[in-house]
């Protein structure tokens, strides 16, 4: 029988789930490129009918690409929300946890979205694990401001309210993707070049609500 040894709601420092994290990130983006390499080119006699197969790839190139760099964008919110999380909890444990499950999805999500794009349930794949991944984010850093004092005690209100618009303007555009994305495809990713712009606008907005005299 597992017993808990420690309190629900103690605390411990973050240097085994950034570990854990990072080793995780970097499995799912490695993975990714075994779609590449199982695909087979076909019989080539020429130059050009090297070059003809290899433009045969380019929807599997395209969703490497982008799943990558999507891959890559959510670890570096994952690095940034840790530069002001001093400490985690048990529910903070089981939130990047959540989000793990769905950046280990990932590889799996994009061949399906590559080899079925011609049906609906293909085309959601991606969208489907990379909202998942973005919302369980959003809802970590919700709940890191919820216990500011014991997660982020070197961190004002009104800091925390300012640097959750990086994790909100995520969330909307990946619920963009998610509802776009079945009717024009992986292209529908490419609304995520809006988002330092969108990070911007949410930023103001939660300045306005918390004016620097109310800090803290």
């Amino acid at each position: 029988m597992i017993r808990s040894r420690r309190h629900p709601e103690s605390t411990q420092r973050t240097t085994r789930l950034e570990a854990f994290t990072d080793g995780v990130f970097a499995i799912a983006a490695t993975l990714l490129v075994l779609d590449l390499t199982s695909y087979s080119l076909g019989a080539v006699t020429s130059d050009a009918g090297m070059w003809s197969a290899l433009s045969g790839m380019t929807v599997q190139v395209f969703n490497f690409v982008l799943s990558f760099v999507l891959l890559c964008l959510l670890w570096m919110v994952h690095v940034s929300q840790f530069e002001y999380i001093a400490r985690v909890d048990a529910v903070m444990l089981w939130l990047n946890n959540g989000r793990l499950l769905f950046v280990v999805l990932v590889p799996f999500a994009t061949n399906v979205t590559t080899e079925y794009s011609e049906w609906f349930a293909g085309r959601l794949a991606m969208p489907v694990v990379f909202f998942g991944a973005v919302l369980f984010s959003r809802l970590q850093f919700v709940w890191a401001r919820r216990r500011r004092e014991e997660l982020m005690p070197d961190v004002t209100g009104r800091e925390a309210a300012v640097m959750g618009a990086d994790s909100a303007s995520a969330l909307t555009l990946s619920a963009v993707v998610l509802v776009a994305a079945p009717w024009i495809g992986s292209i529908a990713f490419l609304l995520f070049a809006l988002d330092p712009a969108l990070s911007r606008v949410f930023a103001r907005r939660t300045e306005r609500r918390f004016p620097v005299a109310g800090a803290g």
